[in-house]
């Protein structure tokens, strides 16, 4: 185990290879959107492949956000929003968003506000 840490090939898988080839998530999931996974989905996973069962493995009975989730997986973003987003439209992940679509510029002049005030100081 100790001889594939030192080899860097050991760890390099390229993003395309993980998401077959697809750059483009199904399903718009914004980064503090809120996942959770039921037992069952858990189970079921194990036959969707490891990064998936992983992800299902962590939001089993907690909730977590996508970037969350690609933190803990050490996944690109975009990978782990493909996965996500897969993992939603086969029901293996239960998707909580922050705020409706209609609340977009609500939120984007919030966090207009609080740049400016973060620019203030």
């Amino acid at each position: 185990m100790e001889g594939r840490r030192d080899d860097p090939r050991g760890a390099l898988v390229r993003p395309y290879a993980v998401t077959r080839g697809r750059t483009e998530a199904r399903l718009e999931i914004a980064l503090e959107a809120v996942l959770v996974a039921s037992p069952a989905a858990v189970v079921e996973s194990r036959f969707a492949g490891h990064d998936k069962h992983r992800i299902a493995t962590i939001c089993e009975g907690r909730a977590q956000s996508l970037a969350e989730i690609a933190a803990y997986t050490r996944l690109p973003l975009g990978v782990a929003r493909v996965l996500v987003a897969d993992m939603v439209a086969d029901s293996l992940l239960t998707l909580h968003n922050a705020a409706p679509p209609e609340a977009y510029e609500e939120r984007m002049e919030l966090l207009e506000r609080v740049l400016s005030g973060l620019r203030r100081l």
